[in-house]
């Protein structure tokens, strides 16, 4: 106990001194960082920020030492992430690679890999996204056609992906393809390769919300190196699961992105738009609402707290991440509709001068909170998997 709070006094010290002043702020956009070799700094103290954590391996606090990570033991790995908290310094980086690849890399992946890709993520040198869901494989992902070839020396991909999140800034694809078309789940595998690879294409899918992260990927007669596949061919489906299980666990930490560091509260937008009495929302029913939302996001909190330090304490969680992505989808759809019906008629922005650039915004994360329920798996898969897992409920015979 002595040396955690040792740790706990020393991390406080290293943080007061190192995380700039910007990074304690509320979280912009612009200025998330995702890495990569394109990265834009839109501010300087990002990239400062970015390298310092890096460089002592707290972008990936509990990974092995030898793969760039902090080697924190978990309670060590608690304790910055209490002081971080404490001292609402933003995340230094957002990353398909640390939310979910690196997991299942350090799980998973020979010497060779882990050494060559885990680094580079944990420095954020490397952008992923993740190539699973195809036009006839959504929800019975399974079902996936991309098809992977032993050319002898070298795979060939050929095939096409959809909902492809930020595939065209990525600079790396986590895929995966089928090695054997005689079997399903056993005859899929898992691979990596460069987006700049000869025949991978990238085309922008246009939302609802006027802009979206999710693309189309097309692989025609794309090369990939024997060394880039990760376990054996037709082992796939394991690791595919395992992933979904830290996808579905990281996205919806944070209630897709509506974070503690969001600024506003939903209350603060409430008593702007609709005004105040006796110190409360002035309309009842909103006031009603937004308490209860509120408590819901306060709840949801403690639970992703709770599983977080389960997980960190070494106990299965696999079957709560569903749980945890269902709620998340519903909460950040109930927020985001609750927020624009308060703000009434400047909720309804789409541009012009009548708008400011924060109402258009809610507008917009309203209708793009739609696709909360479908991406990282469905609402109905995941009460499906609730259902037989967590419930023990048999299939309808």
């Amino acid at each position: 106990m002595a040396d955690l709070e040792k740790f706990r006094a020393e991390t406080r010290a290293w943080l007061a001194e190192n995380c700039p002043a910007s990074m304690r702020k509320p979280m912009v956009e612009e200025e998330v960082v995702w890495g990569g070799r394109n990265q834009k700094w839109a501010n300087p103290d990002s990239k400062v920020w970015l390298e310092r954590m890096a460089a002592k391996g707290w972008t990936a606090p509990a990974w092995p030492k030898e793969y760039g990570g902090g080697g924190l033991s978990k309670a060590e790995a608690i304790v910055l992430d209490q002081e971080l908290k404490a001292i609402n310094a933003r995340a230094p980086l957002a990353s398909f690679g640390l939310w979910m690849l690196g997991p299942v890399l350090l799980e998973y992946a020979n010497e060779d890999q882990k050494k060559k890709f885990l680094p580079d993520i944990v420095h954020g040198r490397t952008r992923w996204c993740q190539g699973y869901s195809e036009p006839g494989a959504g929800s019975d992902l399974a079902s996936l056609q991309t098809k992977c070839e032993d050319k002898g020396d070298h795979w060939l991909i050929n095939g096409s992906k959809i909902w492809t999140s930020y595939a065209n800034y990525a600079d790396w694809i986590f895929c995966l393809v089928r090695t054997d078309t005689t079997k399903k789940h056993e005859g899929i595998s898992f691979v990596l390769f460069d987006m700049t690879t000869p025949g991978v294409e990238t085309r922008p899918i246009l939302l609802i919300s006027g802009s979206s992260p999710f693309c189309e990927t097309f692989f025609t007669d794309v090369k990939v190196p024997k060394a880039q596949m990760v376990g054996v061919p037709g082992k796939g489906w394991d690791i595919a699961k395992r992933l979904l299980q830290y996808e579905r666990q990281n996205i919806s930490a944070t209630g897709f992105g509506a974070d503690r560091n969001s600024g506003p509260t939903l209350a603060d937008i409430a008593k702007k738009y609709v005004g105040v009495k006796d110190g409360l929302i002035a309309d009842g029913d909103i006031r009603s609402r937004v308490t209860k939302q509120m408590m819901y996001e306060q709840a949801f909190t403690l639970t992703i707290q709770r599983n977080a330090e389960m997980a960190k304490a070494g106990a299965d969680v696999g079957p709560a991440t569903s749980i945890i992505k269902y709620a998340a989808a519903k909460m950040n759809q109930n927020k985001t509709e609750l927020q624009v019906e308060a703000m009434g008629h400047q909720g309804l922005g789409w541009e012009g001068e009548g708008f400011k650039p924060a109402e258009i915004l809610s507008t917009r994360s309203m209708l793009r909170a739609k696709g909360n329920s479908i991406e990282g798996g469905t609402s109905e898969v995941n009460l499906n998997i609730v259902a037989k897992r967590v419930l023990g409920l048999r299939d309808h015979q």
